[in-house]
């Protein structure tokens, strides 16, 4: 095996494999991604409802814990991560989902120049094949699929027009930057399969001879010379600890719980902490591990009057055998489709300007994302708040790398987001009680009828609330007057050389939506930016 590559990219997820693909393209450059988890072999990561059995897998998901959160009633919540080729991107609902176009143009008025919509449109293009064909937002022969949910459902077609009975418009794009609508989500499938970014990126530049794709391999820090990153220690599946040198750059994808802990481990990262834990300060960046956000998800689950639901098809073999016939035949049905199909983005507080809350309605009901379904006919509303002002944190608990960080979400912290959760669990109640849903919808059976006041509304949520899997931000970008900036805008690390975080870290604020679609275009955008270094370097 080479020991000394141009490029190492830590992390085969969302962005590692764009970077792969990218940087190895031309083939002047060698490229070695490092990947802590195995290869994307299991069959559940490719069958988009599969990832009811990933969701917990012990191999293929890091299966991370916050720490108690005082939002949350003190709850410890489950985030999982992608942990394989593909990271979450093999394992998340499917959701493709760009963001609003005055998230990006936010970045840009934050001083990141070269991040507004207009910037970032021709990456979302390139990167992607839309099977509603050509249009000034649309892309048409990119690696990543965004595909429709051909197959219609009685529940998702009521959600739809109760929501216009609220004034909410029909969509059928909710990428053209413009959001607020309500219709069907489309998906990262083809085809009836999972179009992870290791399927759409990585699998067809393996065959290159300058890329070297490396797996179980967990790395344990960067390696610094004089403030230059010039390679990284990884632990072997046998434990041997081997150095692997970069001679251009280093480049950190392993995302936004990964990437910070391995700046702080490398010595990059806020000097309190990093002296405490016996740690040599290389970088002193205050930054490095806060600015953490999340998309909380309220879940409200009903009862539903009809045998229509997906809790009814795994229920039963009958149930079970159709939709295997379903996905062999015609590769459609709730196997080719996941769990969730209604997309709602509306505007809960009458002063927002722009959707603030997205729903994710689903035709199944369980007691969490991921888990067995209810033994009776059910459907869930899950909405969450697009734009959190909580700000929480990852940290190191110590100076061993096989130690998961310290992560504090620190949810529902102030009272705007308070009143939004609220406001988004009042809201899915409206439009259950809207027809033509009303008379699908027996009875609601969480949080309840009896939960009524704002008091208890918040209560629910703080007991029942949970990721909806979009941790971002604890990298940040930004201008050099941002004391808590990490990167630049070309996404290098401040005061270290030849090294970048290319990942949801870097996102200044969250994006108003699912985060993998925005990673793939960020890594596209940095794979860029990296060639065009490369060249005025030579």
């Amino acid at each position: 095996m080479k020991q000394a590559f141009d490029y190492i990219v830590v992390g085969g997820g969302s962005a590692g494999c764009v970077l792969a693909n990218r940087l190895s393209a031309c083939g002047r450059y060698t490229v070695c991604l490092v990947e802590a988890g195995p290869p994307d072999s299991n069959p559940w990561i490719h069958l988009p409802i599969g990832y009811g059995k990933t969701m917990f897998h012990k191999t293929l998901n890091w299966g991370f814990y916050t720490d108690p959160d005082p939002g949350m009633n003190g709850r410890r919540i489950y985030w999982p991560r992608g942990r394989t080729l593909g990271g979450s991107s093999s394992i998340n609902g499917l959701i493709y989902i760009r963001g609003q176009k005055a998230d990006y143009d936010d970045w840009a008025r934050q001083g990141n120049a070269g991040w507004g919509w207009d910037d970032c449109l021709p990456y979302f293009r390139k990167l992607e094949t839309n099977d509603l064909g050509p249009g000034p937002t649309r892309g048409v022969d990119g690696p990543l699929h965004a595909t429709s949910i051909k197959t219609r459902h009685p529940l998702v077609d009521a959600f739809i027009d109760a929501a216009r009975a609220h004034g909410v418009p029909l969509r059928q794009d909710f990428n053209t930057g413009e959001q607020e609508g309500v219709g069907y989500y489309q998906l990262t499938t083809h085809r009836g399969l999972r179009r992870s970014t290791a399927v759409a990126y990585l699998r067809p530049a393996r065959k290159r001879r300058n890329l070297t794709v490396l797996t179980g391999r967990h790395v344990l820090a960067v390696v610094l010379r004089d403030r230059r990153a010039c390679g990284v220690r990884v632990r072997a599946p046998d434990g041997a600890v081997q150095e692997l040198a970069a001679r251009h750059e280093v480049l950190l994808s392993a995302g936004a719980l990964n990437s910070p802990q391995l700046l702080q481990l490398s010595g990059i990262g806020p000097a309190g902490l990093l002296g405490e834990l016996g740690i040599p300060v290389r970088a002193d960046l205050p930054g490095v591990g806060e600015n953490l956000q999340d998309h909380l998800q309220i879940r409200l689950i009903y009862r539903v009057s009809r045998p229509i639901t997906t809790n009814d098809d795994l229920r039963t073999l009958g149930g079970k055998a159709r939709l295997a016939l379903q996905w062999l035949l015609y590769r459609g049905g709730a196997l080719a489709i996941g769990i969730n199909q209604g997309a709602l983005f509306a505007r809960a507080l009458d002063a927002s300007d722009r959707p603030d809350i997205q729903f994710h309605f689903g035709t199944l009901s369980a007691d969490m994302a991921g888990g067995d379904v209810h033994p009776f006919s059910g459907c869930t509303y899950s909405v969450c708040q697009l734009r959190p002002e909580s700000r929480g944190h990852v940290r190191l608990r110590s100076a061993d790398p096989m130690q998961p960080p310290s992560i504090q979400p620190r949810y529902l912290s102030t009272e705007l987001d308070r009143r939004m959760a609220i406001a988004g669990v009042r809201y899915a109640r409206r439009i259950a009680d809207t027809e033509p849903m009303r008379p699908l919808m027996a009875a609601e059976f969480r949080p309840g009828r009896e939960v009524e006041s704002d008091e208890g509304i918040l209560d629910f949520c703080r007991e029942r609330g949970a990721t909806i899997f979009h941790p971002s931000g604890t990298a940040k970008m930004g201008p050099d007057g941002d004391p808590m900036a990490v990167v630049d805008s070309r996404l290098r690390v401040r005061g270290v050389d030849r090294l970048r975080v290319v990942d949801c870290s870097v996102m200044p604020t969250l994006v108003s939506g699912n985060t993998n679609v925005p990673v793939v275009m960020i890594a596209e955008r940095a794979a860029d930016m990296i060639l065009e270094d490369a060249r005025g370097r030579t």
